[in-house]
């Protein structure tokens, strides 16, 4: 491997570093094992170094339920689920570890812990959280096995023209941009199920149920079928839309079997104001 012997990075450090999409040649992001003839500029972006271990932070959480095995959080957009270049403290990983101590599950890892599934920074939302290992595994496999039900809304740009439909396009992450995902061919099964809510001038308000939970899903689903969110510019939308400055998307409900007494577990939240606050602007045109 070129970069192994021309760099003081381990191996299994460069081979991190491709599969996060930190790596790249001539542009376009670097494969596993692909070679080179020594005419290619390559770029290697090292994130900022994170702690080996979680601190705690004493930072508010809303919580929905709680009981010794779970919690549900209904997560602020803006906030973290963990650290990440850039976003090192002030996340939920690190609240969590102040609210329950030692008790969190640790499957996640030093980084996740808790962590059963989780929601891109600016989505705001419901999550579940594992407070010891058995409701981790649990809910994991639940998770893996499409028994846990999931649902968002959203504001996309644009008009809808079907009442219910399914998206069913594989996504993969995108090759010139780490921070981005695409529908592409090579990519992992992912399905999104739409149905509208309502229909503004120049918008819709669209529910999703997600089958599928891969990366910036239904962001990619929308973007690809040409009705980004509103406020999304990672992804079509337009920052600053409507008073927007991020995708306008919430996990508003979420409805799983409790990992030891097997009850269906139900819960809903409210649009947060900022939402409402986008469909009150498109209620006044």
């Amino acid at each position: 491997m070129f970069l192994a012997k021309n760099s003081i990075l381990s191996r299994s450090a460069i081979e991190r570093l491709i599969m996060s999409g930190r790596v790249t040649v001539n542009g376009r992001l670097a494969r596993k094992n692909q070679k080179v003839s020594g005419c290619e500029l390559i770029k290697v972006d090292e994130p900022d170094p994170v702690p080996d271990k979680l601190l705690p932070e004493n930072l508010p959480l809303d919580i929905v339920y709680e009981d010794e095995d779970i919690l549900v959080i209904n997560k602020p957009r803006g906030l973290c689920v963990h650290p990440a270049p850039g976003n090192q403290t002030g996340t939920l990983c690190s609240a969590l570890l102040f609210y329950c101590g030692e008790s969190l599950s640790g499957i996640g890892g030093v980084k996740r812990p808790g962590i059963v599934h989780r929601l891109d920074k600016n989505t705001a939302g419901l999550m579940m959280v594992a407070k010891n290992d058995m409701a981790h595994i649990v809910l994991s496999d639940a998770l893996k096995n499409r028994h846990i039900s999931r649902k968002y809304e959203g504001l996309c740009r644009g008009k809808l023209k079907e009442d219910c439909f399914t998206v069913n396009a594989p996504i993969a992450r995108h090759s010139q941009s780490r921070k981005k995902h695409t529908v592409c061919p090579e990519g992992r099964e992912s399905v999104t199920h739409v149905r509208v809510a309502a229909r503004y001038p120049g918008y819709t308000l669209a529910g999703f149920r997600l089958e599928t939970g891969r990366t910036h899903q239904i962001r990619v689903h929308m973007c690809h079928i040409g009705h980004p969110l509103a406020g999304d510019d990672l992804y079509g939308g337009k920052k600053g839309e409507l008073g927007l400055y991020s995708q306008c998307l919430c996990a508003t409900e979420l409805s799983f079997d409790h990992p030891k007494t097997g009850q269906a577990m139900n819960f809903t939240v409210d649009r947060p104001e900022w939402f409402e606050a986008a469909l009150e602007q498109l209620i006044r045109k």
